[in-house]
């Protein structure tokens, strides 16, 4: 009988995952909480034990899109890290590196370019963008650590061309310590510029 419950959890589950994947795929959400509300109002499952990680969630989205993106999915992960890539060189002096869906390939129709940038004076970055006559408007990134350690970062958020980048401000002391990833909960992916460049030639 255990069996049958677990067996009937664990299919809610992934039906549930793959369901809050297509949330975020065709609705553009961006937040893996909402999504699976969405996905948990839709299909009529509330059960705390079938709702999936958010680790669960990102797996099947990358499904979904190997599956259905096509050629659109290639050409648009491609427009990201070529904007990602010019957005590395405008910040070279701030120590750029990128995160999020552009870096793992988990993009959808509305993902941005996320930078982690380390300065000490985070005003440097307003004085580069203003000098090369780029407008932006200022933001806040809220990132996690070990430990449940929260932080507010300030960001800067600027368009090139139809390409949304934003640039996560941080002291240069946290080169050291990524923050947590909130889907896998470890410790955060960073790129360099060169880890771009490989992944372009892939």
């Amino acid at each position: 009988m255990g069996r049958k419950r677990n067996d009937k959890a664990g299919y809610a589950r992934q039906m549930l995952a793959d369901e809050a994947a297509r949330v975020m795929r065709e609705q553009g959400v961006k937040d893996f909480l909402l999504a699976k509300k969405k996905a948990a109002d839709r299909l009529g499952i509330h059960e705390r034990a079938a709702l999936p990680g958010n680790d669960e969630i990102a797996a099947a989205l990358g499904e979904q899109q190997r599956l259905f993106g096509g050629d659109a999915y290639l050409q648009r992960l491609a427009q990201l890290r070529k904007a990602a890539h010019n957005a590395m060189v405008l910040f070279d002096g701030f120590e750029p590196r990128l995160v999020g869906s552009v870096l793992t390939g988990m993009i959808t129709d509305t993902s941005d370019v996320n930078l982690h940038l380390f300065t000490d004076t985070p005003e440097a970055v307003a004085v580069l963008l203003m000098e090369r006559h780029i407008p932006y408007e200022c933001c806040e990134r809220r990132v996690r650590y070990p430990n449940d350690r929260s932080e507010s970062m300030p960001a800067y958020r600027f368009w090139a061309e139809d390409v949304a980048v934003e640039g996560a401000i941080f002291p240069v002391a946290a080169l050291r310590q990524a923050p947590t990833c909130p889907v896998a909960g470890r410790p955060m992916r960073r790129a360099r510029l060169s880890e771009l460049a490989q992944l372009a030639r892939a």
